[in-house]
């Protein structure tokens, strides 16, 4: 299953999730293997592959650091590049809060509504 922002969020957790179990049998390790190598408790792991909601972030985290993929997270993430003009409206500071505003580029989708937590 291809992840995009199509996907309700626990259908992209569990795609992640079986992700990792994938490339942990790739790796022929057991659950209990990359837990211990990971640092993390097996039930945790567990939760990451079914695609848990209720996980820690930074257990992902040493989980894919013990799976070789902690260096592809940069791609998943990237550190944002801001146009020349707007290194020049900054003159050297960093940008330290939003305006809440779609920029000229219209990052803000159209129809888009707020999140709200779910209960």
């Amino acid at each position: 299953m291809k992840v995009d922002r199509y996907l309700s969020e626990s259908a992209e957790l569990q795609a992640l999730g079986s992700r990792l179990a994938a490339q942990r049998l790739a790796l022929n390790l057991t659950q209990a293997q990359l837990a211990e190598q990971a640092g993390v408790s097996k039930r945790t792991l567990e939760r990451l592959e079914s695609g848990a909601t209720a996980t820690h972030l930074s257990a992902f985290l040493r989980v894919c650091r013990v799976l070789g993929l902690h260096d592809r997270l940069e791609s998943l993430v990237p550190e944002p590049a801001s146009s020349p003009i707007a290194q020049l409206k900054l003159k050297g500071r960093t940008r330290k809060r939003a305006s809440g505003q779609p920029d000229a580029a219209g990052v803000r989708e159209p129809n888009s509504k707020p999140w709200v937590w779910k209960s």
